[in-house]
């Protein structure tokens, strides 16, 4: 049985976890994943979704806060793994502990490297209006997603999948996919591919600013990233002084020769004008500080005013 060290903390890990686990080939020798932290408004401490998957199958679960610390080394020398899985973990790994395996450390990595090399390749690639993403297995070097590719699995994006949806369709599929690198790799039937730099993208952490709408984009684009931009930071703008959040959809033939986030309250609808004379129709708006409510019972509740726009006190 291959001995494994499995390195992870979110739920996009899990399915991968829980798939190692159940496979007779091989044996999860330790699970190494965040440290515990307060989560929600209520500030309450909760585990990673890795620990709970880990803790429900009787694995050793190691916490270190820093995963640098020689005692991370020392623990990991002493499990003497054949492999370490590392699938969004949330800590880079130093270059001193990349040797300790005897295949490496494998990472499944959401997106077809080299493009979208960076910590939120899904959302990016909804948000820039792809249609194709897939998963690349690798193994890690020391740098931001640059080691050797091993296997790739592509698979399309729905028209209307947001970020969360296609997150778990992929971490599903990556389940089977890092199996069977692990297996190739032990019998020497994987030969590792050198990642071509020139066609390097990257895909770099969200910012709260990011989900800023800018109203003068096309529709189109503004729907990609209230798309891809779930669950945060979301897709917003202002409205009267104050913070609101949408959900929308395109709105096929409407067009406005409005200003740029003009509000329309047509029956039962609300559109909002975007650039190149598109239209967008929200679904559900949330003001700061308030629940979400339809996007009608919104604009009800605001008492709209002929001309009114998104984005301007």
């Amino acid at each position: 049985m291959m001995r494994i060290v499995f390195c992870g903390t979110p739920s996009f890990s899990v399915p991968t976890l829980k798939h190692l686990l159940a496979q007779k080939d091989f044996e999860i020798v330790g699970v190494i994943t965040q440290p515990d932290r307060p989560r929600g408004r209520g500030g309450e401490i909760s585990f990673s979704p890795v620990k709970e998957a880990a803790l429900a199958a009787n694995v050793t679960v190691h916490q270190p806060e820093k995963i640098r610390a020689p005692e991370v080394q020392e623990l990991l020398q002493g499990l003497a793994p054949d492999c370490i899985v590392i699938i969004a973990y949330g800590q880079i790994i130093p270059a001193k502990l990349l040797p300790i395996p005897k295949l490496g450390w494998i990472n499944l990595h959401a997106s077809l490297l080299p493009k979208y090399r960076g910590a939120a390749p899904i959302n990016w690639a909804i948000v820039n209006g792809e249609t194709r993403t897939g998963l690349t297995t690798m193994r890690i070097d020391a740098g931001m997603d640059t080691g050797d590719m091993l296997l790739q699995h592509e698979i399309g994006i729905g028209p209307k999948e947001t970020a969360p949806e296609l997150a778990a369709r992929m971490a599903e599929i990556g389940a089977p996919l890092m199996a069977e690198t692990l297996l190739g790799l032990a019998a020497g039937t994987i030969a590792p591919k050198q990642q071509n730099q020139a066609e390097a993208s990257y895909a770099p952490i969200l910012k709260k600013e990011d989900g800023r709408i800018d109203w003068k984009r096309p529709a189109m684009e503004i729907y990609n990233r209230l798309r891809g931009f779930q669950p945060w930071p979301g897709a917003y703008s202002s409205f009267r002084g104050q913070s609101c959040n949408f959900r929308g959809e395109l709105a096929p033939g409407e067009v406005s020769d409005a200003a740029p986030g003009t509000i329309l309250a047509k029956k039962n609808e609300l559109l909002v004008v975007c650039g190149d004379a598109t239209v967008l129709r929200l679904l559900t708006v949330k003001v700061e500080g308030r629940k979400e409510v339809s996007a009608t019972e919104f604009a009800n509740g605001a008492r709209l005013q002929s001309g009114e726009r998104f984005g301007h006190s």
